[in-house]
């Protein structure tokens, strides 16, 4: 890490950039927080660990319009986001100094949690220049230990590649994470009875509190105002759990993506009632795959999506019907 902060205070002090986005601890330590630095002494706040889940790219949109540029630092996976938004013409990629930062796996707490790990003061194992095979964590009841990747996040098992897009510079190694079929969990949802797939997703989509936390982070949510955020009628409001409101809040969001979501996790990693939302994106995915052809979105920042233009080769609606 701290080659890093090394050469973003360099970057800093000779004004090639105006500004730093990357993240600063929180007030435990495993919350760090996504920040702005504008003073090489602003640096020394700065951490990259395990934890620094978040994806930076969706930021870019507002930095983009600041003076100078910000440097931002992106995880391979951030990358595919970035170039989705330059394709959308949401960043401005003259405004932009992307540092590549390594990822071995991004860290789930709750995950640690569920094997029984509470009162948390201190972990160990999670910092970019170690093995990343354990973590040692320190807690109020003694220390644990548990193996980095029985803790990392849904989104790295499904890795999409050690290998960044889009960059000006690297630092820092990347490991391959992925030991799991990214399309498994739909898979499974796919081969449920109508009513079983309903009754799945009434008790999931029933935990929502409206809060907003999805579309915030998401990166392909960037409209300047969402259509759910209007005073015109009531769906900013949190819905009855017998209620389809709130389902079809996530329904929408899907099909607004579809074609451009990069599968990037950030829904389901913000979610504070743990509702697997990256299931919808990635049942699109998978559809889109088989009716247009394999499609990765972010994979470059001049390709055209599979639904954004025609061809005499395009499935016709009946079979899509069909096959639903």
């Amino acid at each position: 890490m701290q080659e890093l902060i090394s050469r973003a205070k360099e970057l800093l002090a000779d004004k090639t950039v105006a500004r730093v986005l990357g993240w600063r601890a929180g007030d435990l330590p495993y919350n760090p927080e996504a920040a702005y630095f504008e003073t090489p002494e602003s640096l020394d706040e700065f951490v990259y660990n395990g934890f620094c889940g978040a994806n930076l790219s969706k930021m870019m949109i507002e930095a983009s319009k600041l003076e100078g540029k910000t440097l931002v630092c992106l995880k391979p996976c951030d990358t595919y986001s970035f170039n989705q938004l330059i394709k959308e013409h949401r960043v401005d990629r003259e405004k932009a100094y992307i540092i590549g930062v390594g990822c071995k796996g991004k860290l789930d707490v709750e995950k640690l949690r569920k094997m029984g790990i509470k009162g948390i003061q201190k972990i160990t194992g999670a910092e970019i220049t170690d093995e990343c095979e354990n973590l040692e964590i320190e807690t109020i009841y003694g220390n644990k230990t548990a193996a980095y990747k029985d803790a990392m996040l849904e989104r790295c098992h499904v890795c999409k590649g050690k290998e960044h897009m889009i960059y000006d510079e690297i630092i820092g190694e990347s490991k391959d994470t992925k030991d799991a079929d990214r399309f498994a969990e739909v898979e499974q949802i796919e081969a449920m009875s109508p009513k079983e797939r309903f009754e799945f997703f009434q008790k999931e989509l029933s935990k929502c509190i409206r809060c907003n936390a999805c579309r915030n982070a998401c990166p392909a949510c960037s409209c300047r105002r969402c259509v759910f955020d209007s005073t015109k009628f009531d769906s900013a409001q949190k819905a009855n759990v017998d209620d389809f409101e709130e389902k079809m809040f996530h329904i929408i969001r899907a099909f607004h993506v579809a074609g451009r979501c990069t599968d990037c996790g950030e829904c389901s990693r913000v979610c504070p009632q743990g509702i697997p939302l990256h299931l919808f994106n990635r049942k699109f995915i998978k559809d889109i795959d088989q009716f247009y052809g394999e499609y990765q979105a972010g994979a470059d920042a001049e390709s055209k999506g599979p639904l954004t233009s025609f061809t005499f080769d395009d499935v016709e609606p009946g079979i899509v019907a069909e096959r639903g």
